[in-house]
């Protein structure tokens, strides 16, 4: 098979969690994605929810054989030589619904052909194929030096959030929508007595509006002391979806050329975002009113092209104390709403 050669590299993403408007939740997952060409290739399957099946959380024999399928060592799973490359975020049953492809050799290289998606044992390519994706020719020695170094590499995303503030209530129901989402969360006054083991195992620290910034600079002086390169969170407003997603998008470890939404900015009643590839961004609302009542909508929904977008939204929505979180399935951004001259 004649094929002009592609790059291949990994990157870790993530499917963002978190509280939906209509109280839902989406659950969080980190996974090493598949850059083809220097991009995701993710990106162009049409806003697809779901993950590669290098994901962090499965156990380490798992995602060895996971590996060694890819560096065509074991069996492919479906018939035809079809392998999952990405799956249902959720459970992983093919039933789902998953995009498979063939991954073969010729020589040394390594090729991924006749893309399609899938939701039994056997594809239908005329019906169900990504006849614009591929194939893929991949030179050996790059293909197997990618992989290889993912089952040397020992270092996993530390998914685990400190939660420090002074309201207890607010504290107590973000803990729980974070482990709700497979986000571990614990509460404390005062990280300079927590060992510093422990803090290791934490991937940022979130503070609330009311913690000072004298106590905030000891707590970030006790994850330095401890050898700890910590995300911060000022927390916006005691908001638990809001504070939600800023604590996904602090821990997202992504780098910044490979993620979708990657700006967000609201005026009045315009929103300012900004995508690198055509994907559905679900853009929420939250408004406290005089007695802190939060008050919730779901303000846009809809598929944005490549580039800087203005999206209006109702100005009832965002009057007053507000803020906005927009979504995608691999990222979310959070923001004030500024006055703009709304008068």
């Amino acid at each position: 098979m004649s094929a002009a050669y592609a790059t291949f590299d990994l990157a870790p993403a993530i499917r963002a969690g978190g509280v939906l408007a209509d109280g839902g939740y989406q659950v969080h997952r980190d996974f090493v994605d598949f850059v083809v060409d220097g991009r995701p290739l993710l990106f162009r399957l049409s806003d697809l929810d779901a993950v590669s099946p290098l994901a962090s959380d499965i156990p380490p024999a798992i995602f060895t054989a996971q590996v060694r399928a890819l560096l065509l060592e074991a069996e492919p799973p479906l018939p035809d030589g079809r392998f999952v490359i990405y799956g249902c975020p959720e459970c992983a049953d093919l039933a789902c619904g998953a995009v498979t492809a063939v991954i073969e050799r010729d020589g040394e290289d390594y090729i991924w052909r006749d893309f399609a998606w899938q939701t039994d044992e056997h594809a239908d390519l005329e019906l169900n194929g990504y006849h614009g994706i591929g194939p893929f020719r991949f030179k050996g020695a790059e293909y197997r030096a990618a992989l290889g170094a993912l089952m040397e590499s020992s270092a996993a995303p530390r998914r685990r959030v400190l939660l420090i503030g002074a309201r207890v209530a607010v504290l107590a129901k973000l803990a729980a929508a974070l482990r709700a989402i497979g986000i571990g969360a614990d509460i404390t006054q005062d990280a300079r007595a927590v060992p510093a083991e422990e803090l290791r195992g934490y991937g940022a620290v979130a503070f609330g509006r009311a913690v000072g910034e004298a106590e905030r600079a000891a707590v970030l002086e006790a994850f330095e002391r401890a050898g700890v390169d910590i995300a911060r969170v000022d927390g916006l407003a005691p908001i638990v979806p809001l504070l939600v997603a800023q604590i996904e998008h602090a821990l997202d470890r992504s780098p910044l050329p490979q993620r979708r939404l990657v700006g967000l900015a609201v005026a009045g009643s315009t929103a300012d975002v900004e995508v690198t590839s055509a994907c559905r961004v679900r853009i929420s609302a939250y408004r406290l009113d005089r007695l802190y009542r939060t008050h919730t909508r779901e303000v846009f929904d809809g598929i944005l092209e490549p580039g800087r977008h203005r999206v209006p939204l109702d100005p009832k929505a965002v009057k007053g104390e507000a803020y906005v979180v927009a979504r995608t399935t691999g990222g979310v951004l959070a923001a004030p709403v500024t006055d703009g001259g709304r008068g």
